[in-house]
């Protein structure tokens, strides 16, 4: 089933490149029954924050959604605005990656700052709200999740959006969640991402080279410009362990 996810967005990612419009419904039903229960696996994980349900939304390398999905029973489980979140950061972490450099949302914290290197990042490439808000209520969450096929846009800065890199290394999009603390949604991210074999990251502005949360800030400063807020004790061992429970392929 993880296979499908890749095939979708490589397939999605060519019929935007070539302008040909086609509707593959089965592999998008298929991503989002992978995605889904992916989801529901990881948010049963000690993941650092306060145990809730979950929104993940997938983009592929242009920014169009491929799936946008929920842990809970129905979309009333988890804060509803949450969804819109979720896509956001999953538009942050593909506009914000390279194929040679994945950034993850929580990378983008200090940087946006007063004084840091991005300032102002976070007001460009503004939601869209006709995405964000139209459609079906009764369809949100599902395989035909009313921002499914479009482009959400958005930047989000905080933790829960990571790049896809599938195992050949090419960048196929990014993967955003939402519902928690910021720091319990990276971990869910990054749990998340590993069970779908989309970790291939090449490198990355964290110490160990990858696209992990750095929890370097201090009096409002980090050190390596890159820092994010430390929301829990817990969480922030999680994230530090992944070297070891949920390594970054290669």
């Amino acid at each position: 089933m993880k296979t499908v996810l890749i095939k979708t967005l490589v397939a999605a990612s060519v019929l935007v490149a070539t302008g040909v419009s086609a509707h593959i419904s089965n592999e998008h039903d298929g991503m989002h029954d992978t995605l889904r229960e992916a989801l529901q696996t990881v948010v049963k994980d000690a993941n650092g924050g306060f145990a809730l349900n979950m929104w993940a939304t997938v983009v592929d390398r242009d920014g169009v959604v491929q799936a946008v999905v929920y842990s809970g029973e129905d979309r009333g489980d988890q804060w509803p605005g949450s969804r819109v979140i979720s896509a956001q950061k999953a538009n942050t972490a593909n506009a914000f990656s390279l194929p040679g450099l994945a950034l993850s949302t929580a990378n983008l914290y200090s940087a946006v700052q007063p004084g840091g290197s991005l300032f102002g990042l976070q007001h460009s490439n503004p939601v869209d709200t006709s995405v964000a808000y139209g459609g079906d209520s009764e369809a949100i969450g599902t395989q035909k999740d009313p921002m499914i096929g479009k482009k959400i846009g958005g930047v989000n800065v905080f933790g829960g959006g990571l790049p896809l890199y599938d195992k050949n290394g090419e960048l196929v999009g990014a993967i955003g969640v939402s519902g928690d603390s910021s720091c319990a949604d990276h971990n869910i991210a990054w749990k998340l991402r590993d069970a779908l074999e989309l970790d291939y990251v090449p490198a990355g502005v964290s110490p160990e080279g990858n696209d992990n949360i750095v929890y370097d800030i201090d009096n409002g400063a980090g050190a390596s410009g890159w820092g994010h807020p430390s929301c829990t004790a817990e969480a922030e061992k999680i994230s530090v362990e992944f070297v070891k429970t949920h390594p970054v392929s290669h």
